[in-house]
């Protein structure tokens, strides 16, 4: 794309030819490539403009900054605040690729991952083929990717979608992290609907307070054309109105649970469903899909059939023997799967957790609480200790209790040591981590999966 077209209507300061041609964007110098334009945005560790050498020797063409260097020898565009243009900049060298797309954002506290895995799946059912952008992978057609973030960066955003649309796409489906949103990920993509499923306190390490943890939840639903809110949440009239659903009340209800080891089922409205998930949590992330259903017109029966042929979600709770793996990292997200495994045990429940460094503090005594309550057997272990103490981090979490749990820091002993211990009846849960491959210590990070490590031992 000619650089001149790239910046057309928009008003910008530019020094330096306009005819030169972009071939790419990044705001990383790592990935710049030939004829590539180079944001150099300041973030919370890095001041983009330190690599703007490393970008120029990769075969930048042109730079986005905020300070104009008359030294350089490429085009420049000079702008106060570099990063609150980037989104602009890469929705339009990618075509402005949500305007040819139906999208559906999920944000919340839990549930975001098997809320837009269940949506694509409808989706795909009903013929609007659909990517998804998440927590545990981005879908473009048959090609699937293992993700770093909730949330990716703008330019990645956009880069997907476009692929999405060349391959036939008609929807996608995205995670939308409190992160995400503060930090103007998503930014230029226009949501069609936006989803909420629920609100804990969590991250409050970033966000000071819940109020500010909602507010950025919010921002999606600014953006987005409808929502659709968890009616059930003391949180869903602050985040926007719309079509509401819910066990206790709303739109949208589910009646007549029965929860089973392989499946659940309930009724809306009269119509019964049946998905292969377990949990009264699954419940309403099946609502959640339900309504963006019923969103695009389609019947219930219809719903219905097509979220029974619904598969599985990577490592929430996946199941293998009597164990289960899933990603359950806040006190409230161990709490519901602990008591859905209690419902369907004839034995003990026996759990294996960590929790990671560098994160709110509050989720140790939280998941502690709920292993304490909820669990007949805990053994403490590592999560992603990274920078801090992993005995520090277990004390603190020993905190929470008033029975007393094992602890065991290595965290493929501590699998092995629950495997064994547990009997005919029991069930184990191996929670944190869930999809995550690594584990990440202060000097180092090596290949760990949790999945990996019960199918070698069992």
């Amino acid at each position: 794309m000619k650089f001149k077209n790239l910046i057309r209507g928009l008003d910008l300061e530019v020094k330096g030819g306009k005819d030169v041609e972009v071939t790419g964007i990044s705001s990383d110098s790592r990935t710049v490539g030939p004829g590539n334009l180079f944001i150099a945005k300041r973030g919370e560790t890095y001041d983009g403009s330190q690599f703007i050498p490393q970008a120029l020797s990769a075969g930048a063409v042109a730079i986005v900054t905020d300070i104009f260097d008359p030294f350089l020898k490429v085009t420049q565009i000079i702008h106060p605040s570099p990063q609150s243009i980037e989104a602009k900049l890469a929705a339009r060298y990618y075509g402005e690729p949500s305007e040819d797309l139906y999208i559906v954002g999920v944000t919340g506290t839990k549930g975001k991952t098997t809320t837009t895995y269940l949506i694509k799946h409808l989706l795909d059912q009903i013929g609007v083929s659909s990517g998804l952008i998440g927590t545990v992978e981005t879908v473009i057609g048959e090609s699937r990717f293992s993700s770093t973030l909730t949330t990716h960066d703008v330019i990645s955003n956009q880069k997907w979608l476009r692929e999405m649309v060349q391959k036939g796409c008609k929807g996608a489906v995205l995670e939308v992290s409190s992160h995400g949103l503060a930090q103007a990920r998503v930014e230029e993509i226009q949501f069609d609907l936006g989803i909420f499923t629920n609100l804990y306190p969590d991250h409050l390490d970033y966000h000071s307070t819940m109020e500010e943890y909602a507010a950025a939840k919010r921002k999606l639903f600014e953006k987005a054309e409808k929502g659709i809110f968890n009616a059930d949440s003391p949180w869903s009239e602050f985040m926007g109105k719309g079509l509401t659903f819910g066990i206790e009340k709303g739109d949208i209800r589910a009646e007549e649970i029965v929860l089973s080891p392989d499946r659940t089922q309930f009724k809306v409205n009269g119509v019964p469903f049946c998905i292969p998930l377990i949990g009264k949590f699954n419940v309403y992330n099946a609502l959640a899909a339900i309504a963006v259903g019923l969103d695009r017109g389609v019947q219930l029966p219809a719903i219905a059939a097509a979220l029974a042929t619904f598969g599985s979600v990577p490592a929430r709770l996946q199941r293998i023997g009597n164990v289960f793996i899933d990603f359950a990292h806040t006190g409230e997200a161990l709490e519901n799967v602990l008591r859905t495994l209690k419902e369907i045990s004839k034995g003990k429940v026996i759990v294996v957790f960590g929790c990671g460094g560098n994160r709110d503090p509050q989720r140790r005594t939280g998941m502690a609480k709920a292993a304490d309550a909820f669990a007949d057997l805990t053994i403490i272990t590592n999560d992603n200790p990274r920078k801090e103490d992993p005995q520090e981090i277990a004390k603190q979490i020993m905190s929470g209790f008033t029975k007393t749990p094992i602890v065991e820091l290595d965290r493929k002993r501590a699998i092995e040591m629950a495997i064994r211990m547990a009997e005919k009846d029991d069930l184990v849960l191996i929670a944190g981590k869930g999809h995550e491959r690594v584990q990440i210590f202060a000097e180092q990070t090596i290949p760990f999966d949790d999945a990996e490590i019960v199918l070698s031992l069992i």
